[in-house]
C-alpha cells in the first residue's frame, strides 16, 4: 500500500470525525518529529498498538477491501486471567462506501460493533466450526442492542446509526458500508491483532508500506522501527 493512500485516508477520517465532533487523543495528530521528540514517553502507546491503522488486507486495493482503523485503548493480554486492570479496547473504525473488511472471526476476543453514524453498515456473519470452518447449517444467534437476533448462515444483518451488535469468538464477520461512509465504534475485550485475527480469505491484516510520499501520520506498522 503506498504512504499517499495511508495518508490521503487518515486525512479523510480525520475530516469526517470532526464533521461527528468526535476528538482523538492528542498523540493521533503527532507528526514523525513528535514521535522522536516523546518517544520515551510513548512506549505503552506503541506496546498496546494505539493509534492509526490503515489496512488493504495486502491487497493492493484499498478503495474496495481497506479499512481506516484507530485504537484509543487497549489493555493487556495477561489481564485477561486475573480478570483486574485494563482488560478492554476501544477502536474507531472508518468504513468507507465501496469498501469491504473480509470475513473473519477472533480466537479470545468480544466486540460490540455500533454504527455511529452515516450510512448502513452491514454485516455478514456464520459460525465456525472447531476447525475454524465456516458452518454451512448452523444458524447465527446474535444480540443487537440486547435483543436476540436470530439468521440464516451468511445472512445479512444491517445496523443504521445507533445500533450495535456483540460479536463472540467464533462468530466469523464480513462488513461493508451503504448508503455513504460509516462511522463505526468497536468495543471489546484486549485486542490482539497480531494473533486474534482467523481469516476465512486469503488475505493479511497488515499491509505492505510502500514510501511514495513522507508519513503526515506514523500507524501501527510504524511502531517497530521506533522501539
Amino acid at each position: 500500500m503506498k504512504r499517499s493512500e495511508i495518508n490521503a485516508a487518515i486525512a479523510h477520517a480525520e475530516a469526517l470525525l470532526a464533521d461527528y465532533r468526535f476528538a482523538l487523543p492528542p498523540f493521533a495528530r503527532w507528526t514523525a518529529r513528535d514521535w522522536a521528540a516523546n518517544r520515551g514517553r510513548a512506549s505503552e502507546i506503541i506496546r498496546a498498538g494505539l493509534g492509526w491503522d490503515i489496512t488493504d488486507f495486502g491487497q493492493g486495493r484499498f478503495s474496495e477491501l481497506g479499512l481506516t482503523l484507530f485504537t484509543v485503548r487497549n489493555g493487556d493480554a495477561a489481564n485477561l486471567g486475573t480478570g483486574k486492570g485494563m482488560v478492554y479496547a476501544e477502536k474507531v473504525i472508518i468504513v468507507q462506501e465501496g469498501q469491504r473488511c473480509p470475513m473473519h472471526y477472533h480466537f479470545v476476543k468480544t466486540e460490540d460493533i455500533i454504527n455511529r453514524g452515516g450510512g448502513v453498515l452491514a454485516l455478514e456473519l456464520i459460525e465456525t466450526d472447531r476447525a475454524g470452518k465456516a458452518d454451512e447449517g448452523r444458524e447465527v444467534i446474535v444480540r443487537t442492542d440486547a435483543i436476540e437476533r436470530r439468521l440464516p448462515p451468511r445472512g445479512i444483518l444491517r445496523l443504521h446509526p445507533g445500533e450495535s451488535v456483540t460479536l463472540t469468538p467464533g462468530l466469523a464477520h464480513a462488513f461493508w458500508a451503504e448508503g455513504g461512509d460509516v462511522f463505526v465504534g468497536e468495543v471489546s475485550t484486549v485486542n490482539d491483532d497480531k494473533t486474534d485475527n482467523a481469516f476465512l480469505e486469503p488475505v493479511a491484516r497488515f499491509p505492505g508500506i510502500q514510501d511514495d510520499v513522507a508519513p503526515s501520520r506514523l500507524i501501527v506498522g510504524d511502531y517497530e522501527a521506533l522501539a
